[in-house]
């Protein structure tokens, strides 16, 4: 008798859509994101895949797969992300919220791709320690406000090359 040994390996998270050409097309016009693989029922970006829903009831026993039930998001990050919700205004997405700062004061908006998942957009930490910084914060003021470490915060704001 063989004992396994090791973790489970997690590879990306995976959502359904209803027509995959309008969806592939949503998250690589819009959100400029890159296919890896495309296996026609289900296409790879980097970091997750769309399944169309249809094929994707077949593999589990023809169960009912549902739609907008905002219990989960996929999660991205873009520095300007102002500039972004003007591209989804001119996409006609619909918005879950537009604009706005968390507690922690990451700018962030989130959405629904066109099967009703919700996506969200958020600065990159690094942008928010700088944008801060250039406000006259101290890495002591931005590390109490953001909950973020103060040599995360001087690496940030030393590096000022954009991020994403």
């Amino acid at each position: 008798m063989t004992k396994e040994t090791g973790k489970v390996k997690f590879v990306c998270p995976l959502i359904t859509v209803t027509d995959m050409k309008r969806s592939r097309d949503f998250y690589e016009q819009v959100l400029g994101q890159k296919v890896e693989a495309d296996y026609g029922q289900n296409v790879l970006f980097e970091g997750f895949a769309i399944h169309l829903r249809s094929h994707f009831s077949l593999l589990i026993d023809n169960k009912e797969v549902l739609a907008g039930g905002n219990n989960g998001e996929l999660y991205f990050e873009y520095d300007n992300v102002a500039h972004m919700v003007a591209k989804l205004k001119s996409a006609n997405v619909e918005f879950v919220h537009e604009l706005r700062e968390q507690p922690w004061k990451q700018f962030v908006v989130r959405f629904y791709d066109p099967d009703q998942n919700i996506i969200e957009i958020g600065e990159t930490m690094e942008y928010v320690s700088r944008r801060l910084h250039k406000q006259g914060n101290s890495v002591e003021e931005i590390a109490a406000m953001t909950g973020l470490d103060s040599g995360f915060i001087e690496n940030a704001i030393h590096n000022q090359t954009q991020t994403r």
